[in-house]
């Protein structure tokens, strides 16, 4: 789902920060180990979304789609200091003995709290206990919508989602492609954040899409 050239996505990975030494071997069990290895941030979007964190400095993130826990893993590297955490959500349970492996493996791993479970299940009760700065959304494209409205009300002014996927492999601009419940979830979602005018938004064409979202 790479968006972005690849001959330009390798020239980027050659002039920008290298990859830690956690997140390198993490990626490479990713790809022996996991089924959909494509889902994995990777090397460039995990040093932008870091770059995200130090920006937007948030005391508390929430991630909606662990998977195998490279995401969460480089917004808890950008967070300013250990009383800063991550609530990160992922459904499949069969992935929890990975995901903690990688977070114990990793300097930052402390930082982050994982909950296994349905997002819309858990997520009324941590926007309840919880105020987040910043919100990652990585998870079932069919539900973008219905995690944005639960969460846009929650969020303090100033608070940021940032969204993945959000060009969806080009499919978002192609007229003559099937429209599958993925495909339409995500359109759904971009033309409910266009209009919504309690935010500012711009997508990033980065790999499969990026889109930041302020609430004013």
């Amino acid at each position: 789902m790479l968006t972005t050239d690849k001959d330009i996505e390798d020239y980027i990975i050659n002039h920008i920060d290298r990859e830690p030494d956690n997140l390198h071997q993490l990626y490479r069990r990713v790809n022996t180990e996991l089924l959909y290895s494509r889902m994995c941030s990777g090397h460039l979007q995990g040093r932008l979304l870091k770059m995200l964190t130090r920006m937007i400095r948030p005391q508390r993130v929430l991630e909606l789609g662990t998977y195998a826990g490279y995401s969460a893993l480089c917004i808890a590297e950008g967070l300013a200091d250990d009383s800063c955490r991550v609530d990160t959500i992922e459904l499949e349970d069969e992935l929890e003995d990975f995901i903690r492996r990688a977070f114990d493996e990793s300097p930052c791993g402390s930082r982050i709290e994982l909950h296994i479970g349905d997002a819309m299940q858990l997520l009324p009760t941590l926007l309840a206990d919880n105020s987040y700065d910043m919100v990652y959304i990585d998870a079932n494209k069919r539900h973008y919508v219905e995690y944005y409205k639960l969460l846009i009300d929650s969020l303090p002014s100033g608070a940021f989602i940032v969204a993945d996927n959000t060009l969806w492999d080009g499919k978002v601009a192609d007229k003559e492609t099937h429209l599958d419940a993925q495909t339409r979830g995500i359109m759904e979602f971009n033309d409910l954040v266009a209009a919504d005018d309690r935010v500012e938004k711009v997508i990033i064409p980065l790999r499969d899409g990026l889109t930041l979202i302020r609430k004013k």
